[in-house]
């Protein structure tokens, strides 16, 4: 189930659905039709987009007219914080044990 980029927090839509622009998270009211919460956004790309035909947006964290916008099962870097968050534990573990 979808999520919020910015709290984490589940969202009332499935995978990929289209979400209204004006749509707020419940739990923190972040805007939900935002390039952070999108399937298509990834900051390592041109564009930061992988959309090839999307038009070039300011604030990713903010609402936008995107029509390619398609809410994403885990947005982009929650799931790179997640494994960084991890690795780092498993790292400081290596070295107190040692």
């Amino acid at each position: 189930m979808p999520c919020c980029w910015s709290c984490s927090a589940q969202l009332p839509y499935a995978k990929f659905a289209p979400v209204p622009r004006e749509s707020e998270c419940l739990a923190c009211g972040r805007d939900l039709h935002s390039c952070r919460n999108c399937r298509h956004y990834d900051p390592a790309v041109s564009n930061h987009c992988r959309e090839p035909n999307a038009e070039w947006v300011v604030d990713r964290e903010r609402a936008n007219f995107c029509e390619f916008h398609q809410l994403a099962e885990t947005p982009r870097g929650k799931a790179e914080q997640d494994r960084s968050a991890a690795a780092r534990k498993n790292l400081d573990d290596l070295f107190r044990k040692g």
